[in-house]
């Protein structure tokens, strides 16, 4: 408590701030459940379980070949494991820690170091479950086969970044109306289970009911995530750089709105709720 203090350089800081944000993280994780284990079966859980629900519309629907040449499964879970990372880290970043919160209290936390484990936290679970999922399909069912799969990392790390900058505009907001923004941030999650394009191609809907998905970046995300994952299917509706300038817009809107919100925040706010 009263130790003096040591001047340190960029570097020390910048290490510092990460040790932080790791321990942060691992908090977080741990916030939902004690038992690690049973926190990640619970993720591995909701995915298999989105799995299965695509799968079973598919059976109702009657189609009963995949949309595109390639693993039927591969095509399901391509979709669900965007839509989850995108929807646990809007939720995750929006319900993290804000300026009142008593972690608050502690000199070296702020807002970004909240923010930031949050989502790692969220990406870390979708992650581990995601590579549990295929590592058990690829030696029990059907050996995988990805035709580029960085480019698949790399649109499963843009659904997580988006879901980021729009879990921040939703936690800069949501201290000036909690009970209605946080309707609204459960309402837009679920509204995604239709609107991300994860039940349909692209390239396969007519134009008119394309138009009602164009604006979602998550939409963009996983169309464009088939087009790398199998070989003969090229997106002709879905783009990379709109989701990215989305990401980056709303992650400065976002930021700016968070810390007009914490100069102005009280814990006051929510005294008569």
């Amino acid at each position: 408590m009263f130790r003096p203090e040591i001047r340190k350089g960029g570097f020390q800081r910048a290490m510092a701030l990460f040790e932080l944000i790791f321990h942060a993280s691992v908090r977080h994780v741990r916030k939902a459940h004690g038992n690690a284990v049973i926190g990640l079966l619970t993720s591995i859980l909701q995915s298999m379980i989105g799995i299965g629900i695509m799968f079973l519309l598919s059976q109702l629907i009657g189609n009963t070949n995949a949309p595109v040449r390639g693993d039927r499964m591969l095509y399901i879970m391509s979709g669900i494991f965007s839509f989850m990372t995108h929807t646990k880290s809007i939720s995750a970043v929006a319900r993290s820690d804000g300026p009142t919160a008593s972690m608050m209290k502690h000199a070296p936390m702020n807002t970004i170091v909240s923010i930031s484990s949050a989502a790692i936290s969220a990406l870390y679970l979708q992650t581990l479950s995601a590579a549990v999922i295929l590592f058990a399909y690829h030696v029990l069912w059907n050996p995988i086969s990805i035709d580029q799969p960085v480019g698949v990392l790399c649109m499963y790390l843009l659904a997580w970044l988006s879901g980021c900058a729009i879990g921040i505009v939703f936690k800069a907001v949501t201290p000036w109306a909690p009970d209605f923004f946080g309707l609204a941030t459960t309402a837009y999650t679920r509204a995604n289970m239709v609107f991300s394009g994860k039940l349909f191609l692209a390239n396969a809907t007519p134009m008119h009911i394309l138009h009602l998905f164009m604006w979602n970046p998550l939409f963009h995300v996983i169309d464009q995530t088939r087009g790398f994952m199998f070989l003969n299917y090229t997106p002709h509706y879905s783009s990379i750089n709109y989701p990215i300038i989305v990401t980056c817009v709303l992650v400065v809107v976002g930021l700016m709105g968070e810390q007009f919100t914490a100069k102005r925040a009280s814990a006051s706010w929510s005294a008569g709720r």
